[in-house]
């Protein structure tokens, strides 16, 4: 698997760090789409984006390491996010994320041996007035139920 980002990919870092006084201020973003176009954050990866960023391979791996947005070992294809912080452990957060757990058959940071899902369990989804809140990839669901859990996973 070649771990270079294209002529157009090159093209859109390019512009991404001209939108900041310190280039390195783009790390973030280059380090999510890195993540959309390989999966997750490998050593070759992050590599390919220090290279980019013309920064210290340890600078990136700080970050990835710091933002647990970023994974460091291969998710599924459909990630799932559980929140449990307090707004959403009151209105069943906790029972949500074991009811996930029992129906994927995986835990925290784990992924199905299909490498369909992967499940994780996270602090604060910012939506606090929606809890319980459950995020497949980057589609959010609010006020969710264990069925409405069930039909979601059913329909990937």
């Amino acid at each position: 698997m070649s771990t270079t980002f294209t002529s157009d990919e090159l093209q859109s870092i390019t512009a991404l760090k001209a939108k900041y006084p310190d280039p390195k201020a783009a790390i973030m973003p280059v380090m999510w789409m890195a993540q959309k176009k390989w999966g997750w954050l490998s050593e070759d990866v992050m590599q390919e984006v220090a290279r980019v960023m013309d920064l210290p391979y340890a600078h990136v791996l700080g970050v990835a390491s710091f933002y647990t947005m970023y994974f460091k070992k291969p998710m599924g294809k459909h990630h799932v996010q559980v929140c449990t912080n307090v707004s959403c452990m009151l209105r069943g957060g906790e029972a949500l994320y074991a009811h996930a757990k029992q129906r994927l058959g995986i835990g925290h940071n784990q992924a199905t041996p299909d490498g369909k899902f992967s499940l994780e369990e996270v602090e604060c989804m910012g939506a606090c007035g929606g809890a319980p809140m459950i995020a497949i990839n980057e589609t959010f669901h609010e006020n969710a139920t264990k069925e409405q859990l069930d039909a979601l996973i059913d329909s990937y």
